[in-house]
């Protein structure tokens, strides 16, 4: 008998579950606390703000540490310095604005004037273009280039990187537009 009376009073039986509380100033707390540090720019973030005319690009917080209260120019710029550095950045980015491509086309554009063979290639980075073009909603950087990529459909992923690598070669170098 005192067994199934301790059981009653503290839980152990599957017939009495613990009341819960709710606790309402948790959650204003929690938002509230969300907002500050959205604010002060604590938070990384992982898109442009909505209504941005590149509301749809988004990135990988891992890879770009973007704090919350940077203007969309300058979150823009910071992505576009990631990527001439880091060149393997561009694959964590959906939907690149057009200045982020010719970013990785300024880099695909060097590693070709400087040849080399097939150490220097960029077929990694041709690559990683190819895949931002899957999206319809990728914005076109270079006059002709979707044109281009639409007329590899259905090759070989090597064949089509070739093909792509191949155009970017004969475009002049005067892509490279200076966005500062």
């Amino acid at each position: 008998m005192t067994v199934s009376l301790l059981a009653c009073r503290f839980g152990y039986t599957s017939g009495i579950r613990p009341h819960r509380v709710i606790m309402p100033l948790l959650d204003t707390f929690a938002t509230l606390l969300s907002r500050a540090s959205r604010a002060l720019g604590l938070e990384s973030l992982d898109r442009f703000p909505p209504g941005h005319r590149h509301a749809r690009t988004c990135w990988d917080k891992a890879w770009f540490d973007i704090p919350s209260d940077m203007k969309p120019d300058a979150i823009e710029h910071s992505i576009c310095e990631a990527i001439a550095n880091t060149p393997s950045a561009f694959a964590h980015i959906t939907h690149p604005t057009a200045r982020m491509q010719r970013t990785l086309l300024g880099v695909i554009h060097a590693r070709l004037r400087r040849g080399g063979g097939a150490q220097s290639a960029p077929t990694d980075l041709v690559a990683m273009l190819l895949d931002a073009y899957a999206s319809p909603h990728t914005q076109e950087a270079l006059p002709g280039l979707r044109a281009a990529i639409a007329s590899t459909e259905g090759y070989d992923p090597s064949m089509r990187v070739a093909h792509l690598a191949a155009f970017l070669a004969d475009m002049p170098a005067a892509f490279d537009v200076i966005d500062n």
